[in-house]
């Protein structure tokens, strides 16, 4: 595998911004719902760097063992909420945007569960995972199984 730069080491201030945003997430909508959307998206994308962060941020959440093993078939668990399904699908539907093209049904569904400063801070925090993702795939971040096992 081609080495790449190490982005969180050299960022020159690029990743400011993203940083920002995401304190901005975390004060502007439910922590634990968020960390089960980042890692849906982060399962649809495969980030496996993003995954093992954000199944540690879960559990410093309160967040199952169970529902996370689960996560990948939420639409077949009863484990869910109505808001956390609602979360969900418009996570899907964001991550998959070229296909999906953002269906009524999906935001109609989170509308209805969320204010919309809740359902603005969601749909950012989609984005900022989707994007995220692309930077941690794009350079191999390697998550510590894969740091452990390359030592």
């Amino acid at each position: 595998m081609t080495k790449r730069l190490n982005i969180l080491a050299r960022t020159n201030g690029g990743i400011d911004g993203l940083v920002a945003a995401e304190a901005w997430i975390a004060r502007s909508f439910d922590p634990r719902l968020m960390e089960l959307v980042k890692m849906r998206v982060s399962q649809i994308n495969g980030c496996a760097h993003c995954l093992h962060m954000h199944r540690q941020e879960a559990l410093k959440q309160g967040e199952t063992e169970e529902r996370m093993l689960l996560l990948d078939a939420w639409h077949e668990s009863q484990l869910y909420t109505d808001r956390e399904r609602a979360a969900l699908a418009w996570a899907e539907s964001l991550t998959y945007i070229a296909e999906s093209r953002a269906p009524d049904a999906d935001y109609e569904a989170a509308h209805s569960v969320f204010s919309e400063d809740e359902l603005m801070a969601l749909s950012i925090g989609i984005a900022m995972i989707n994007a995220w993702n692309r930077l941690a795939i794009g350079f191999r971040l390697q998550h510590p199984a894969d740091h452990n096992r390359a030592a």
